[in-house]
């Protein structure tokens, strides 16, 4: 099994990372009162926001979902005609979450298929299904329906399948969340290959550091230090988790969901200074953990008078909070 440290660049050598962010506020089901609700997108605040944040000449890319949720059928695509967003180069990576309970495999892959003719003439890139090693679907993940992993293997064969015989060329990958045990990643192995390592173009990583669990307390009883816990999670997805399933170093992390949110006990300016310790963290071990993308979660709170986690880097009227000028610097630099 390759190690991390077989990945032989320098940082000087490594290309700067590919920036991104999903367009969109925050979605999914609230444990309170049911379904979150918010302002509804505007589409031209939007895009002149993601003008704002894109360098001209450099890629960036846009990230929206949508939700396989059996019998063919597809819901819950965020945000809306997501491919609006693509203008001026930016480059549209698409996330096809796994949803059903009924586990009905060649349905799914029949559903691939249909998705990649009908978006792949203008994908930069496919994830097949969403944080499949995340039981918790109200917190956005796929792993609470049956035979996922399995949907992870039969999806990206069906996806390349597709791919080849429409002559669309774009990137394939599925992505995960911090895991604690092997379990999920050992029974992906026992179900993959080496033609699903040779089809994987990356693997995703969702990691929100000091927003549902507090940092980890060091021997001396305070708190790590921001940059050592993202250090130490982004290293033990690559050295343990990655390495379980038999997946090298030379296949490449996107980093496809990471914020820090406000509310009243959260401060803009710490939301700033947390994203620019993130990110620098990210772009300093790069070549190390053969890091190639930083895509931010999310571009406008859901309800910005609402107490709760608020990620935007905008308030929902798309008013800037103080991490937004931070991103496009920190993209204008190290993109």
């Amino acid at each position: 099994m390759s190690a991390v440290h077989s990945v032989s660049i320098t940082a000087d050598a490594v290309p700067p990372l590919v920036f991104g962010i999903y367009p969109g506020s925050a979605t999914g089901v609230d444990a309170g009162s049911g379904v979150l609700y918010g302002p509804e997108d505007d589409p031209a605040r939007i895009n002149a926001a993601l003008t704002l944040l894109q360098p001209a000449g450099r890629p960036f890319m846009v990230r929206g979902y949508m939700q396989y949720v059996g019998s063919q059928t597809i819901s819950n695509a965020t945000p809306a005609d997501v491919s609006q967003y693509i203008a001026e180069g930016r480059q549209l990576e698409l996330v096809l979450c796994y949803r059903t309970p009924h586990g009905d495999l060649d349905d799914w892959v029949a559903c691939v298929r249909s998705v990649v003719r009908q978006y792949g003439a203008v994908l930069s890139a496919l994830q097949v299904t969403e944080e499949p090693n995340n039981p918790d679907a109200s917190a956005g993940g796929d792993g609470g329906f049956p035979h996922v992993q399995q949907a992870i293997v039969l999806g990206m064969r069906a996806a390349k399948d597709e791919m080849q015989r429409q002559g669309y060329r774009f990137q394939l990958g599925f992505n995960a969340t911090p895991s604690f045990t092997n379990d999920f990643w050992t029974q992906l192995a026992a179900l993959s290959d080496d033609a699903f390592v040779a089809n994987l173009d990356y693997v995703g990583f969702d990691f929100f550091p000091d927003v549902f669990r507090p940092l980890p307390v060091v021997p001396d009883g305070t708190p790590m230090s921001l940059e050592t816990a993202v250090l130490g999670v982004l290293t033990g997805f690559r050295t343990v988790n990655l390495a379980a399933a038999n997946i090298p170093a030379t296949v490449p992390i996107r980093i496809t969901e990471n914020g820090w949110p406000t509310n009243p006990e959260r401060s803009c300016a710490r939301q700033a200074e947390v994203l620019e310790t993130i990110v620098r963290t990210v772009y300093a071990h790069r070549a190390e953990l053969n890091i190639t993308h930083y895509e931010y979660f999310n571009l406008r709170d859901t309800d910005s008078n609402d107490p709760g986690f608020q990620f935007g880097l905008l308030r929902d009227d798309y008013t800037p909070k103080p991490a937004f000028e931070c991103y496009r610097q920190l993209i204008a630099e190290l993109g």
